[in-house]
């Protein structure tokens, strides 16, 4: 069992002993920190709440509402949500900040307190040690009886969303009810079983096969979105005749499609689709993480003449590139799409209005239009490391020894070849390195990822640590 303290928030096992587990003292105790936290800067005493359809939500949501309220905080909670919908809601109600109560792809088992800022955005590395830091102090002080927090419902926000989607200038609804698309959807049985039916309803499509899109928090199968966990799925995609197949994982802010022949069109191309689209409107940069396909780059400084800017891993620093270059389309090779035009937050909900209304202009099937992008294959390995391995001082090695080739260190290390790459980073919970490579064959991919193993282990050799 686990329970991980991340400068995001807090996520865990349900169940266990405190402190090893996620269980209701470590919720009041990190809902206490957040609400301490917001007090503290001054921020308006107001939280937007929701969640996903997993089983032990609406348990953490109790403890959460009390808790907040107990510090003199207003609630409001939007029940089941998606991601993307409670990070624009804080900004609609003017809020201090919101919690969502998701694990994302994580297994039933798993929960999570994500925290969001005034701006809807995921918290910043500073503040999100500051919330730790309240939360493990436990010197807060809560509200008098005169002062205590508001509860209020509301369940107008996913409309808002779904119109304010369609009303970005490249959502091209009249295109896709006029392509007359056959979708299936999987929602895992979560909320996304509730948000993608009504975003395709309002675009115009009019056949759905709704698959796994009871909101009972029972998983069907791995919520996680790859591959090898939707089998059934793209089997079920031909069998209907469908177009497409849409699968968003419990909280909707990550994105994968299945071609009409059952194949993948690949996570990491979701957003490089997308971005194509975008660029073919409106000029800008792009970004994306340092472990996400090079596609994206090629598409966008081969194909539109424009300028690609790396990241290091995780949402919020997207963001901040994104900011920083005023880029125009970003995201993650997890499917992960950020529009800056709508908010700055991944979103499977505009992903999928973005991506039909591609498909719809293309006038393609799903499968010719993956199959237009350049060709490349991600190969993803770790390696576990024996206590006491000083993995900063191997990750420096590997860099002298590849000096002669393009060195990132922003995030861990990452070394590009003329076709291919690879990128090393070390966990923060455990002595493992995670390494990703990608190149223009599967086998290419393996191999580099094998050799940079060999390097790894010859180095340790080296240093006596084997």
């Amino acid at each position: 069992m686990t329970l991980i303290k991340s400068i995001s928030g807090i996520r865990g096992t349900i169940g266990g002993h405190s402190e090893g587990n996620l269980t209701p003292f470590d919720v009041v105790k990190f809902a206490a920190g957040f609400g301490a936290w917001i007090i503290e800067n001054n921020q308006t005493k107001k939280v937007v709440i929701g969640r996903d359809a997993r089983i032990s939500g609406d348990m953490v949501r109790g403890l959460i509402v009390g808790t907040l309220q107990g510090l003199g905080i207003d609630i409001v909670d939007l029940g089941l949500s998606t991601t993307p919908t409670v990070e624009m809601a804080v900004v609609w109600e003017k809020a201090g900040g919101g919690i969502i109560i998701t694990a994302s792809h994580n297994p039933k088992q798993w929960n999570a307190l994500k925290l969001l800022n005034n701006k809807g955005e995921f918290i910043s590395s500073k503040d999100g040690k500051d919330v730790l830091r309240l939360a493990e102090d436990g010197n807060i002080e809560f509200a008098q009886i005169d002062k205590l927090g508001s509860y209020s419902k509301s369940d107008k926000y996913l409309d808002k969303h779904i119109k304010a989607i369609l009303a970005l200038p490249y959502v091209d609804a009249e295109a896709i009810k006029k392509a007359n698309f056959k979708v299936l959807v999987d929602a895992v049985n979560s909320v996304g079983g509730l948000a993608v039916p009504a975003l395709l309803k309002a675009l115009g499509v009019e056949q759905i096969v709704a698959m796994y899109c009871e909101p009972t928090g029972i998983f069907p199968h791995n919520p996680e979105p790859l591959p090898e966990h939707l089998s059934q799925v793209a089997h079920e995609v031909v069998f209907n005749k469908c177009d497409l197949g849409i699968v968003v994982d419990p909280d909707v802010d990550r994105l994968a499609m299945i071609n009409e022949d059952g194949s993948m069109f690949g996570e990491e191309y979701t957003l490089v689709a997308i971005a194509d689209y975008i660029l073919g409107k409106k000029k800008g940069n792009t970004v994306s993480n340092l472990s996400s396909t090079r596609a994206l780059k090629d598409v966008t400084k081969n194909w539109h003449n424009q300028e690609y800017f790396a990241s290091a891993v995780g949402e919020v620093n997207v963001v901040k590139k994104m900011k920083s270059v005023d880029a125009v389309i970003g995201g993650e090779g997890n499917g992960g799409i950020i529009v800056p035009d709508l908010h700055y937050g991944r979103d499977a909900l505009v992903g999928i209005a973005l991506f039909l209304s591609h498909l719809a202009n293309s006038s393609k099937r799903c499968s010719v239009l993956r199959n237009q992008y350049p060709a490349y294959f991600m190969h993803k390995s770790k390696m576990e490391l024996i206590d006491g391995v000083d993995v900063d001082l191997i990750l420096e090695q590997i860099k002298d020894k590849y000096k002669s080739q393009p060195v990132n260190t922003e995030d861990g290390v990452k070394i590009e070849f003329e076709e291919e790459w690879v990128h090393l980073r070390k966990s923060n919970t455990e002595p493992i390195i995670r390494i990703y490579s990608e190149g223009k064959t599967e086998t290419t991919a393996i191999n580099i990822g094998n050799k940079i193993i060999h390097d790894i282990r010859e180095l340790m050799s080296q240093n006596q640590l084997i």
